[in-house]
């Protein structure tokens, strides 16, 4: 069995910092894309950030320059450094990572359970 568990957020002020964390574990044999997104409320879930097994990043324009994505493949674990938060980055943060179970040859995607980040004066 494999989950995804994000840690991380908060209440924090306008231009304030966070940083997500989301790890992996499990009968895990590879990973490969790990990906941020959010859903703010009323609105549809959006992709934030991703990094691939190679470390390659690709960003939302809406966070380009504030937020930086990175992982650990050592510890199944990928990162978001949000910094210069602003109150339109409140949303539940989820964590999507495409994952290789034990003696499978096919990656599946899995979800966290989300994390609630608040910018609020």
């Amino acid at each position: 069995q494999v989950a995804l568990v994000e840690a991380g957020g908060g209440l924090v002020q306008p231009g304030g910092s966070l940083r997500l964390s989301c790890a992996a574990s499990g009968s895990i044999s590879g990973i490969g894309a790990m990906t941020w997104n959010r859903q703010a409320p009323g609105k549809q879930r959006e992709f934030v950030a991703t990094i691939t097994s190679a470390g390659s990043t690709n960003y939302a324009d809406s966070v380009k320059g504030r937020f930086t994505i990175s992982r650990d493949n050592a510890k199944n674990t990928v990162y978001l450094q949000m910094n210069s938060l602003k109150p339109e980055d409140t949303a539940v943060y989820y964590c999507n990572a495409q994952i290789r179970n034990s003696g499978s040859y096919f990656y599946i995607d899995y979800w966290g359970q989300g994390t609630q980040v608040t910018v609020s004066s």
